[in-house]
C-alpha cells in the first residue's frame, strides 16, 4: 500500500522527526502529494505495460485473433540521499534559551534532503549520476511526449488540454511545471474570462491551484532554459498519475516513515553532536501511458 508522506508522519512517534517531515511538506509540494510504495530488500523488478491488450467481435465460425498487452521488464533500484548535520555542543548549550538549535539544524538539513528529491523525481537520470534513480524527465519517452512545435511555441490552452489527453485511463492526479509557466497558464486563464486558476487546500494547509480539476504545482527544478530547435528559452510541464500503476516513489519498507533521522553522536575531531537525515528511495513508472510531458513550452 503507497504512503504519501503526510500519511507516513502519523506513524512516528519522534517528535523532531515529525517536525522534519512536516518541513518538508509545506516546502516541496510534489513530495507531499506524491505516494511512496515501501518494499522489501534493496529494489523492486516491475512489468512496466507499454501497449494494452485489445478485443473485438467476430463472426460465428471465425478464426480469433489472439492479443496480448506487452511490457518492458523494469528495475528500480533503492538509493540513499540524506546529509549529516552537526550541532556545536558549545553553541547549543550558550544558546539554547533563544531556539532549539539542534531542531533548527536538522530542519535545514532536511529542507537540503527534500530539494534534492524534488530534484531528482523530476530530472533524474542515472546516465549522468549513477548513484540516483531515474525521474520523470528520463522515464516519460515516446508517444508520451507532446510538443509545442520544432522551435516551441508559447504555451496555450488547447495544448495543455492534449497533454491532459495523452494520459490515459483517466484524468492526471498532478501537473507539475515552473513557475514562469504557471504564470503564463494563469494568464491565459484570465485572458479567457475565467479569472484565475480555482485553489484548494492540502491536508497540510499548502494551497494548490487547479486546472480543469488537476493540480497544479510548481517546481524550481523546471529548468526554463531547454533548448528545442533553435530556442533555448524552452521547458517542459508533465502531468501523471500516482499510485500503483503509475508514478510512484519507492521506498524501504524497513523504515516506515520514509524519511529517517540517525543520531549518530558525538564526533571525535570536534566538539560537536552528528545527527544523519537519510532516505532510502526510488521511482518506479509502472505504465508508460499514465505520465506525459509538453516540450517547448516558450515564454
Amino acid at each position: 500500500m503507497a504512503l504519501t508522506l503526510a500519511e507516513a508522519e502519523k506513524l512516528s512517534n519522534d517528535v523532531l522527526l515529525q517536525g522534519v517531515i512536516e518541513t518538508i511538506i509545506k516546502s516541496k509540494p510534489l513530495l507531499e502529494l506524491l505516494p511512496f510504495i515501501p518494499i522489501q530488500g534493496n529494489g523492486l523488478t516491475y512489468n512496466q505495460e507499454n501497449v494494452a491488450a485489445t478485443a473485438g467481435f467476430f463472426a460465428v465460425g471465425a478464426t480469433w485473433t489472439e492479443s496480448t498487452p506487452t511490457f518492458t521488464q523494469q528495475t528500480a533500484k533503492l538509493v540513499i540521499c540524506g546529509g549529516d548535520a552537526d550541532v556545536d555542543n558549545f553553541l547549543a548549550r550558550t544558546r539554547s534559551n533563544i531556539q532549539d538549535l539542534e531542531a533548527a539544524v536538522i530542519q535545514l538539513k532536511a529542507k537540503a534532503v527534500a530539494d534534492k528529491l524534488e530534484d531528482t523525481y523530476l530530472n533524474g537520470d542515472t546516465g549522468v549520476d549513477a548513484n540516483s534513480f531515474n525521474g520523470l524527465k528520463t522515464l516519460v519517452t515516446g508517444g508520451q511526449i507532446v510538443s509545442m512545435g520544432t522551435n516551441g511555441a508559447s504555451l496555450s490552452l488547447a495544448k495543455l488540454d492534449e497533454l491532459i489527453d495523452t494520459v490515459l485511463g483517466g484524468k492526471p492526479e498532478l501537473i507539475i511545471l515552473s513557475k514562469r509557466s504557471r504564470r503564463g497558464l494563469q494568464a491565459l486563464f484570465r485572458a479567457a474570462g475565467s479569472g484565475v486558476l480555482p485553489i484548494e487546500r492540502t491536508e497540510f494547509g499548502n494551497f494548490i491551484e487547479l486546472y480543469n480539476g488537476v493540480p497544479v504545482v510548481t517546481t524550481d527544478y523546471q529548468s526554463d532554459s531547454e533548448t528545442q530547435g533553435t530556442s533555448t528559452d524552452c521547458s517542459t510541464i508533465y502531468a501523471f498519475q500516482m499510485g500503483e500503476g503509475a508514478y510512484a516513489g519507492l521506498s524501504s519498507a524497513a523504515t516506515p516513515s520514509i524519511i529517517e533521522l540517525e543520531r549518530v553522536g558525538s564526533l571525535e575531531t570536534k566538539d560537536a553532536t552528528r545527527t544523519r537525515v537519510k532516505a532510502y528511495v526510488s521511482a518506479a513508472l509502472f505504465n508508460t501511458k499514465k505520465a506525459a510531458k509538453l516540450i517547448g513550452v516558450r515564454p
